[in-house]
């Protein structure tokens, strides 16, 4: 990585709420949004449109959607989605830039996540490219359980380089390596990071990791050597899947990305004055 390059910050409220105990009030949400569509982030993962018996947090993106403030941000919206239903909802929003969708390479979590298969994630890949080029959206896949899992199902690299080239085939052109549970150390950040990065130039690689606070710096240093700039980051360092069996297994915190990026004479294009507010309107007003 040269110093020129800066960091694509993908910031994950959405990540960062559904995994909360409390539902959060829809205006305190849009609240919030605007706060952080000022802090000047590439991307923020905002909401998604999958069911609401599985994810109550989230039934409202709608509505969070029309309390958006878009006049003055560069930051571009992503939504994540599971089947083709909520494609074709997102797909009908033209404020929305970015569709999510999660695909595991572990058989067991597929199902958990999607109630669906691996080859069925794969056919839906296939139908939300064509509505993504239709809507004039692009693809985000993340490439769940990228660093094991703890299903016992069978992993490898070599596997998720082989679902990595499958996605590059079909047209996919941004893939994050996802770490759902927190189970990658250092080490695997780097290896996997290094060889992916290498072995597909032509696709824009992110990493979506979750970690015990104490590892996150570590991980983001790692993923930084790799030479991947495009990072998935939650303030506070918030959210968490329901199977980890630890709370402390959240998303990389942003403050810690913000002076990683500092120390290294990494652009990151944040505001951070805001990034205090927004971080303050967290603390004070939703996780109270």
């Amino acid at each position: 990585m040269t110093l020129n390059n800066q960091l694509k910050i993908i910031e994950c409220p959405r990540d960062a709420m559904q995994g909360l105990t409390f539902m959060v009030p829809s205006d305190i949400k849009i609240q919030y949004l605007n706060l952080l569509l000022k802090v000047g982030f590439d991307t923020l993962d905002f909401g998604s449109f999958v069911s609401p018996k599985a994810v109550p947090q989230m039934a409202d993106t709608a509505q969070l959607l029309a309390g958006l403030d878009l006049s003055s941000t560069k930051t571009k919206l992503l939504a994540i989605v599971a089947n083709m239903r909520g494609v074709e909802m997102a797909c009908s929003h033209t404020e929305i830039h970015y569709l999510g969708f999660p695909l595991s390479i572990s058989e067991t979590f597929q199902q958990r996540n999607t109630n669906a298969g691996i080859e069925q994630g794969i056919e839906l890949i296939k139908q939300t490219l064509d509505s993504c080029s239709n809507a004039n959206k692009e693809l985000v896949v993340y490439l769940s359980m990228a660093f094991g899992n703890p299903y016992k199902d069978f992993y490898s690299i070599e596997l998720v380089a082989d679902y990595a080239g499958q996605l590059q085939e079909m047209g996919v052109r941004i893939v994050s390596l996802a770490d759902t549970v927190g189970l990658a150390n250092v080490e695997d950040v780097q290896l996997l990071g290094n060889k992916i990065i290498s072995q597909f130039p032509d696709i824009e690689i992110g990493m979506h990791l979750h970690s015990n606070p104490i590892l996150a710096k570590e991980k983001l240093a790692a993923s930084l050597a790799t030479g991947c700039v495009r990072i998935d980051t939650a303030l506070h360092g918030l959210g968490g899947c329901p199977f980890a069996e630890d709370e402390l297994v959240g998303n990389m915190p942003t403050e810690t990305l913000v002076q990683l990026a500092s120390e290294t004479k990494l652009k990151t294009g944040l505001d951070l004055e805001m990034l205090k507010k927004a971080k303050e309107f967290l603390v004070n007003k939703i996780l109270i």
